[in-house]
């Protein structure tokens, strides 16, 4: 099993009631440099199947409607879902905002360490399959002679906070850290 197939989310190629894409180039891949941040969130640990019906989605929705409840927002434009296998049919996800240094913690929330991290970065267009998007990522990271990196986080998804988290074709960017 290829790198990509195995760290593949389950994610249809071709998702029903959608035009074919149109092709992206190995261009549009960049290597990108994330620094270290806290964010805090609400976490979340369910199978594909939950995360397919839309359970991610209610849980940025919930924290949207909690943002007040979080002091010193560093980044307040951007929703970051940050994704960790756990499971051989799931996965642990965090709905989460970037905070500065010593932010407190609403109670069922947590605050979440993230490491400063090289990523490979895609820009996902509004419409484009998702599946294809992810595949075309893992597919340059395979060409350039990287590995996705084993640390805690697998993928990061960054988006604008004003999007509806239920678009079934959101823009966000993927971040995927490698080694």
């Amino acid at each position: 099993m290829s790198q990509h197939e195995q760290m593949d989310l389950n994610l249809d190629l071709e998702e029903p009631g959608r035009a074919a894409d149109t092709e992206v180039s190995w261009g549009d891949v960049v290597l990108y440099e994330l620094p270290a941040f806290e964010a805090v969130g609400l976490k979340w640990e369910g199978t594909f199947a939950g995360a397919e019906a839309g359970e991610i989605r209610d849980l940025q929705d919930a924290l949207k409607g909690r943002l007040d409840e979080i002091p010193k927002l560093a980044q307040p434009d951007i929703l970051f879902g940050l994704s960790s296998h756990v499971l051989k049919e799931g996965f642990l996800h965090y709905a989460a905002v970037e905070v500065t240094e010593d932010a407190a913690v609403p109670g069922d929330m947590v605050r979440i360490e993230v490491p400063a991290l090289t990523c490979a970065k895609f820009e996902h267009k509004k419409g484009q399959s998702i599946g294809m998007s992810y595949s075309h990522v893992y597919a340059w990271i395979e060409k350039q002679g990287y590995q996705a990196a084993s640390g805690q986080f697998k993928h990061i998804e960054l988006y604008p906070m004003d999007q509806d988290s239920h678009d079934p074709h959101p823009a966000f960017t993927i971040l995927i850290p490698i080694s």
